[in-house]
């Protein structure tokens, strides 16, 4: 027998007892504007234009420039929409946390799948991109020293072991530290971009204006299907500013410095970016040789080589040192980046809750940083080179912006102006042409790069078995207790839930009211008070009978009693020679979600006709309240709740036990009882599920006791007398119908606290 609080630990959600707005911050806000800007920065600058240059000058020509010129405004449109979610949302996750504010929690998970898995390919590009400038500049030290260089230079397992090196070294400094770091880097690198451009610009002024259109020609080699397809390879370039969002739970001032940041980068790249490879293109190759040739021949090192052509020894290796540098402070930004998404979907239960834990001493999601560099690891083992990677990275941040842009529109449409620290200018240009655009070069890259769709598509499965088999219930569970502490997750989600609330005792309407709040949050949802009167059996001309004058006396006083309680409620008084069918058909009529029902004794309507049938067959979540006189909801403090079973009611217990938190401190204990007969396995499994239900539903702030019981009935009953309130599930039947069992009919009956039995809609 055991029987143990759970000591909460530091909250991953912030103050679950607070209505919040999206603002919960588990860290620390350590970064000012120059940080955020450093990490999009860090990302953009540099790595992906010298690990894919040569790629789309290979592809296009010096159409290239076209093509990164076009994807820097598909890449302006999009941080745009992140800045105004961002500013609006300022957590850790980026896209996934905008889709969890605005969609459903199995809609987030997928988001959330692949925003994390495009950050973990990115990654992967940026590792192996520094294992190709790494022996690139060993190769050339051999080769200038008269050594040959020997064959083992050129082995893939060579690049990868480097890769995974690199990879191992910035785990072990994320470990340690919040903060992305690197600003040397960024600012060393940056100078050294700048320098380049300035040598060929100087060379540049010494060719005359017709060399200058030669070397240009043909300007698009490859037709429109070659500039589609290099912009296709080469967007993850200008992925970087989507990283600010991820790690927006660390900047300070968030409606202030995400969207500077954002945008900010983003034209520090543009303004480095489109001047290199205009000079790169005319004074880095030889008189008659082309860019698209030198490319082919030598894609990895083309920046290097140009740079060399005009600035000699000396640029070519300061090139090589700014690709070295790039490349790290790329992996370094994209491991931090991803290793905030897992921690953000772990803090919320869609991936294990683990990776959801700071480590108390260096404030880091360790287990999360852990897990993200382990894939990382593992996907450089099967990645063959850096043109795939480039273009499954490409790929799926395309398809990741497209999805930030729909909900960028959500957003707009669901929240209120006065909630939005920064909005994006031409609303709805910008979403609409930006999400487009992304999806069209994402189709086109997905049928010119048939592997990088293979890839995405291979993630995605192995995504939806782990989330149907894995985490889908906690990720239910916990969700349903965020949307009852912060209710405005409702209406972010274009939900309106209604609760039917059949009344006929005046005495029980503020209890019931106040129940019914918790099933449609006031401002959010709404409730449908319904009388259904039996017809009398003789109906006199202009004489409303007493029964329905009583009824209207009763529905005007619940109306009363449900303003009071913050509802916005609607009525409606009907005739019907049943009364529990009129329920179900009302409820199906007006699609309710949740219909909640009182009674005095259980018993007695138990035995009524249509009752059990209302109860097994309705599809809407049902709630049965037996209460006591003089009970009030908001003043429960003391509840117990005995587990068992699969826990299909978990989500609707935690919506319950939510609302009453965000208004008041309940003191919940969460029980157990077991055959003596059970073994040691099952006593340990059934320890770990209450203690998981009572984290998921209560935030950890519970009670929790595994005891072994020949007569679970009685004990409950016993425990009841200490108790304000017991929540009971109703049974699922072999026939997938909800019914009340016996153990359930016996402790409404036995007791005399308030007794509240939930039943989750089926299917």
């Amino acid at each position: 027998m055991t029987s143990e609080p759970i000591v909460p630990k530091r909250d991953v959600n912030g103050p679950r007892n607070a209505l919040t707005t999206g603002t919960v911050n588990p860290m620390q806000r350590t970064m000012g504007l120059m940080g955020a800007t450093g990490v999009g920065v860090g990302a953009i600058v540099g790595g992906g234009i010298l690990a894919l240059a040569g790629v789309a000058f290979s592809t296009t020509g010096p159409s290239a420039i076209v093509a990164f010129g076009l994807n820097g405004a598909i890449a302006l449109l999009t941080a745009l929409s992140f800045a105004e979610m961002s500013a609006a949302f300022p957590e850790s996750g980026g896209t996934y946390t905008f889709a969890k504010k605005v969609l459903s929690v199995r809609v987030a998970f997928g988001v959330g799948w692949v925003v994390w898995f495009a950050s973990l390919v990115a990654a992967v590009l940026y590792a192996l991109g520094f294992a190709s400038f790494a022996l690139l500049a060993i190769h050339e030290v051999l080769v200038r020293w008269g050594a040959e260089p020997p064959e083992w230079i050129a082995s893939r397992w060579v690049g990868t072991g480097l890769a995974i090196a690199a990879t191992g070294g910035y785990t072990v400094g994320l470990l340690r530290r919040t903060g992305g770091g690197g600003q040397w880097i960024n600012v060393t690198k940056s100078l050294v971009f700048v320098f380049v451009i300035a040598g060929g610009l100087w060379a540049l002024t010494g060719m005359e204006s017709g060399e200058v259109v030669t070397r240009l020609r043909p300007f698009f080699p490859g037709g429109a299907s070659g500039l589609f397809q290099a912009m296709g390879f080469t967007f993850i370039a200008l992925q970087g500013f989507d990283l600010i969002a991820a790690v927006a739970g660390e900047v300070k001032d968030p409606g202030r410095n995400i969207p500077r940041a954002m945008v900010g980068s983003l034209g520090i790249a543009l303004v480095i970016y489109l001047p290199l490879l205009f000079v790169v293109a005319v004074v880095g190759v030889a008189p008659g040789e082309r860019i698209a040739g030198l490319a082919q021949a030598q894609p990895e090192g083309v920046v290097a080589i140009a740079a060399g052509r005009f600035l000699g020894n000396f640029g070519y290796w300061l090139v090589i040192a700014a690709g070295i540098l790039s490349m790290l402070s790329a992996l370094q930004a994209n491991l931090f980046a991803a290793s905030r998404v897992g921690f953000a979907m772990g803090r919320d239960r869609t991936l294990a809750p683990a990776m959801g834990q700071l480590d108390p001493h260096s404030e880091t999601p360790r287990r999360s940083v852990w897990a993200t560099s382990g894939i990382v690891a593992l996907i450089v083992l099967v990645v063959p080179d850096v043109a795939t990677a480039g273009a499954a990275s490409s790929l799926i941040f395309l398809v990741t912006f497209a999805i930030a842009h729909l909900i960028s529109i959500l957003v707009r449409k669901r929240m209120s102006p006065d909630a939005m620290p920064f909005r994006a200018p031409a609303f709805p240009f910008v979403p609409l042409v930006g999400g487009i655009a992304c999806v069209g070069l994402a189709f086109f890259q997905g049928v010119s790069v048939p592997l990088a769709g293979v890839i995405t598509v291979m993630w995605l499965f192995a995504g939806v078995g782990l989330y149907a088999f894995r985490f889908a219930g906690r990720a239910r569970t916990f969700d349903a207790s965020s949307e009852a502490v912060d209710p405005l997750l409702v209406k972010y989600r274009g939900r309106s839930p209604l609760v039917l609330l059949p009344v006929d005792d005046v005495a029980n309407a503020a209890s019931l009211a106040a129940v019914a709040s918790a099933f449609c949050p006031p401002g959010v949802g709404r409730v449908l008070l319904l009388s259904a009167v039996c017809p009398p059996s003789e109906w006199k001309s202009r004489e409303l009978p007493p029964s329905l004058i009583e009824m209207s006396d009763v529905l005007r006083e619940t109306v009363n009693e449900a303003f009071t309680s913050g509802l916005s409620p609607e009525a409606m008084l009907t005739v019907a020679p049943n009364h529990w069918n009129e329920i179900a058909r009302v409820a199906r009529l007006h699609r309710c979600e949740s219909i909640l029902l009182g009674f005095r004794s259980m018993k007695d309507q138990a035995r009524e006709p249509g009752f059990n049938e209302l109860v097994s067959e309705a599809h809407s979540d049902v709630i049965l309240l037996r209460m006591p006189p003089g009970w009030r909801f908001l003043e429960t403090r003391r509840i117990l709740i005995p587990i068992g079973g699969r826990g299909m009611h978990s989500p609707l217990r935690a919506r319950l036990l939510g609302s009453l938190r965000r208004q008041t401190d309940p003191q919940a204990t969460y029980i157990c009882l077991l055959p003596r007969e059970v073994k040691p396995d099952e006593y340990r499994r059934a320890r770990t599920l209450v203690r998981i239900r009572a984290e998921d539903e209560m935030g950890g702030n519970a009670t929790t006791a595994v005891e072994y019981c020949d007569d679970p009935a009685g004990e409950i009953i016993r425990r009841a007398a200490k108790h304000d309130l017991v929540i009971l599930g109703l049974q699922q039947t072999k026939s997938r119908h909800r019914a009340i069992s016996d153990f359930t009919l016996r402790v409404a009956e036995e007791t005399d606290c308030a007794i509240l039995i939930l039943g989750q809609k089926m299917g």
